[in-house]
């Protein structure tokens, strides 16, 4: 028989597991990523950007979410934990003067680009890291957008825009487009491989975009690759075909599934 005492024990803890689930579904309600991948708009004098926001509890900005990503969904399944620690950096490896090539096998064609290390170090060492991983194997180029910017966004392991390595890297080389105009922009060419950012400074991790028509955005997205024209046509490809469900920003209408990524020595 259970007695008075044990009752009101089993209570509590009913209660204080009560508490713990619907705080726990409160942060996660919180914590909320979302993605803003928009054009200039001339009337509102609004750029946006392959942003993604990550908002803590308390407001701040989470650096090891930072490197997690991109969705269009403001209820993204899956969010980082509050206490998720970032891992290093990876240790610098390549030859900072030489030129690499990222060779990605898609179930839309080969996708590769080149990547100059002696501008981007960071960037190329931390893509050949991954690569050599596998991290990028059995992943999908989850965006597409086609109105006011015009890009195809990979490199999230989850595939939903919140996925990352766990670590965030320095920001490089975002002078080499030019300064800014009056719009506060640059012209990202077609061709153009970029890193995706928190908007807030050097929060890159895995998240990275293919422009396959020139695009305005702020200099705020780390250039650090150049895709050959073979390549440019097949995301050119991508691009036409559409967003699933006709809209301008969503999942490609041509499913772009990564087999394989390899970082070569050019």
């Amino acid at each position: 028989m259970v007695s008075s005492d044990q009752r009101r024990r089993q209570l509590a803890r009913e209660k204080f597991e009560r508490q713990q689930q619907r705080r726990e579904e409160a942060r996660h309600r919180t914590r909320r990523l979302t993605v803003i991948i928009t054009s200039a708009v001339a009337a509102v004098a609004v750029i946006g950007g392959i942003t993604y926001f990550a908002t803590g509890d308390d407001g701040k900005k989470d650096k090891t979410d930072a490197a997690a990503s991109a969705s269009p969904s403001a209820s993204p399944s899956a969010s980082p934990s509050a206490n998720e620690k970032s891992a290093p950096e990876p240790a610098m490896k390549i030859d900072k003067k030489a030129k690499y090539t990222l060779s990605l096998k898609t179930s839309q064609g080969d996708i590769a680009f080149t990547m100059d290390a002696a501008k981007t170090p960071h960037t190329t060492n931390s893509f050949k890291s991954l690569a050599d991983k596998g991290f990028f194997d059995g992943t999908k180029c989850h965006r597409l957008t086609t109105q006011g910017i015009f890009v195809l966004q990979c490199g999230d392991p989850k595939g939903d825009g919140t996925g990352g390595p766990g670590y965030t890297i320095p920001d490089e080389n975002l002078t080499a487009l030019g300064k800014p105009g009056k719009d506060s922009a640059v012209t990202y060419p077609a061709g153009t491989v970029a890193m995706a950012n928190t908007g807030q400074p050097h929060t890159g991790g895995s998240q990275f975009f293919l422009v396959y028509k020139d695009t305005k955005l702020p200099p705020t997205y780390t250039p650090f690759g150049t895709m050959d024209k073979a390549s440019l046509k097949a995301v050119e490809a991508i691009g036409k075909a559409g967003v699933t469900g006709g809209a301008a920003d969503g999942a490609p209408k041509k499913a772009v599934n990564i087999s394989k990524a390899a970082v070569d020595k050019a």
